[in-house]
């Protein structure tokens, strides 16, 4: 009886603390949600992943034809044949496909094409201003985390910017990607109806955007681009292209 009584008595302690342990659940899903409906403004990332979680069921990839026309149900097997796929769209040979020779550098274009000085105070306005919603590259190296130690990075980076600049070498981790077969459209089994969708490193982002703002001072110093350019250019669209200039 005593063993009985005890026994009893074990269960309704489970089934209480089981009940608690439910109510939390469900009051910590609640606040969840009602945070994430009066953040939707401020992160609006969150949410829809949040609601494409709650309406979509797990998907695995489907069967792909290889190159020879087999079918492969393997992931291994899968991903090499995108890899062959994505990879077959790159080249690592470079030329001039239109037969002209480059032009010889004034004295003037010499000076305004050598390596410019990467100033501390750009890659910390670049850090500084990095999206924290945003997802980490292979690094695992957060964008949070670069944001909170952009006073102690901008020295290091800056460097490595700059010589990465002047030696025209990219760190290896910074070439590294986790690539994403997204689906499009038409048959599944077909590789080409994937698009890739890859994370790189954060660090390597903020080198790109320093190249980017090297270049379009590059372009506009010179006036490359004609002012009948619209497409491509900042502040320019279809719409100032039917505007009189």
């Amino acid at each position: 009886m005593t063993f009985g009584r005890r026994d009893r008595q074990f269960r309704r302690t489970a089934r209480t603390f089981m009940r608690l342990y439910r109510e939390k659940i469900r009051r910590a899903k609640t606040q969840l949600e009602v945070n994430l409906a009066t953040t939707i403004k401020d992160n609006k990332k969150y949410f829809s992943e949040y609601i494409s979680n709650k309406r979509r069921a797990t998907e695995h990839l489907h069967h792909l034809l290889d190159a020879g026309g087999s079918m492969v149900t393997k992931d291994e097997e899968k991903a090499g044949v995108l890899n062959a796929f994505f990879a077959s769209f790159f080249s690592g040979k470079t030329s001039c496909s239109w037969g002209t020779q480059p032009t010889e550098l004034g004295d003037g274009d010499k000076v305004q094409n050598e390596a410019p000085i990467i100033q501390g105070e750009m890659v910390n306005n670049l850090l500084y201003h990095l999206d924290t919603h945003k997802s980490m590259g292979s690094d695992g190296i957060h964008p949070g985390v670069l944001r909170e130690l952009a006073e102690v990075l901008t020295k290091p980076l800056s460097i490595i910017y700059q010589q990465s600049w002047l030696t025209g070498e990219v760190p290896v981790d910074w070439k590294l990607v986790n690539v994403t077969p997204i689906y499009k459209k038409s048959r599944k089994k077909d590789p080409g109806n994937y698009r890739p969708v890859s994370l790189t490193s954060v660090p390597g982002k903020v080198m790109e955007q320093i190249i980017l703002s090297a270049i379009r001072w590059h372009v506009q110093d010179n006036q490359t681009i004609r002012s009948r350019q619209h497409k491509f250019i900042k502040g320019r669209s279809c719409l100032t292209n039917l505007s009189p200039l």
